[in-house]
């Protein structure tokens, strides 16, 4: 565990940020994690996973700490089910591709999510249909100034729609070190609904899927939509899907015919936060090097040199049309900082 000082974090984040931080760590243990927080109770943390849900403003004037910890390992398993825990520090869709490989399903569904494994509680990341609560035991952490090892189950994380305690009462408070799944190992629940899931399965002539095939259709339809941060920065979805009430819907289903919905209960419909900016008209919006995504509106990009607090900028006047237009409040699923 080396420290490094004034270091660029441009590559520790997929929006490519060239912000710098004062003091960088890279832990590459628990151990190595127990011992730095030990060393540094007390004085300013900021805990970097895989920088994906992420967009930088400024340099970041505290002791960085990368959590780069690996391995994989099954806990418990009976005739139906396995139990697996993946350490923090390993890259989500490299798990499922591990899953995968051993026959095990229930997160083909969350393929090429961008990211490391612990940030995945943080955010109940989510995709086509599944959430990470749908198969989530546990996972284990350490609270930074106590040092303490905590066992959090699914109840204890408190999970809403990218949402979670860990954003909410437990912010800043906890370094996540390994998460817990229960997969199927036969007879998988396969979740192949979701539209577009469905057409490219078609058009690839699968009628009887398995989770291999699912998750490549998923990486297909990802790979075709989003663009990959490796050329250009982004965060994938900027902003959530907003969930509004069913008479402030049908308001705007009399205004915006068009306007699609999937209904949350009898009350709730939740609204594609992309096609409200499409609509508004920032979809390929470019302004100098940063802007809006020609495929998909709901990502934001840096095509190089832009700085965070640009990017933000953009996110806010998006935001403040949206309400004008729809009397919508947009939120940000990217943490700002």
């Amino acid at each position: 565990m080396q420290l490094n000082k004034n270091i660029s974090l441009k590559k520790y984040n997929t929006f490519g940020i060239d912000v710098r931080a004062k003091y960088f760590y890279s832990v590459k243990t628990i151990k190595q994690l127990n011992t730095l927080l030990k060393s540094l109770i007390n004085k300013p943390k900021f805990i970097l996973g895989g920088g994906s849900n992420l967009l930088l403003t400024k340099n970041i004037n505290a002791h960085v700490i990368y959590v780069n910890t690996k391995g994989i390992k099954v806990t418990s398993e009976n005739k139906t089910h396995v139990n697996v825990s993946c350490a923090a520090g390993e890259e989500w869709h490299d798990f499922v591709l591990w899953t995968l490989e051993k026959g095990y399903g229930g997160i083909e569904n969350l393929s090429l999510i961008p990211g490391k494994t612990g940030t995945a509680p943080i955010q109940n990341i989510g995709a086509y249909g599944i959430e990470l609560k749908d198969i989530f035991v546990s996972c284990e952490a350490v609270e930074r100034e106590t040092l303490k090892t905590k066992t959090f189950t699914k109840e204890d994380c408190n999970f809403g729609y990218r949402d979670s305690v860990f954003k909410n009462d437990y912010k800043d408070k906890y370094v996540i070190t390994s998460v817990t799944l229960k997969l199927t190992k036969s007879n998988h629940t396969l979740n192949y609904s979701y539209g577009a899931i469905k057409q490219t399965l078609e058009n690839r002539q699968v009628f009887t899927p398995t989770i291999n095939d699912i998750s490549d259709a998923v990486i297909k339809i990802r790979e075709d939509k989003l663009p990959n941060p490796s050329d250009i920065g982004n965060s994938g979805s900027f902003f959530k899907n907003p969930i509004i009430s069913l008479d402030h819907f049908k308001k705007l289903k009399s205004e915006f015919s068009d306007i699609p919905s999937y209904p949350i209960n009898d009350n709730d419909v939740k609204v594609p936060a992309g096609w409200l900016i499409e609509k508004a008209g920032f979809k390929g919006l470019r302004l100098e090097n940063y802007g809006v995504h020609n495929k998909q509106a709901l990502v934001l990009v840096n095509f190089g040199g832009a700085s965070g607090q640009q990017i933000s900028d953009l996110s806010k006047s998006i935001q403040e049309v949206i309400k004008k237009i729809f009397k919508i409040d947009l939120i940000a699923e990217v943490n700002i900082i």
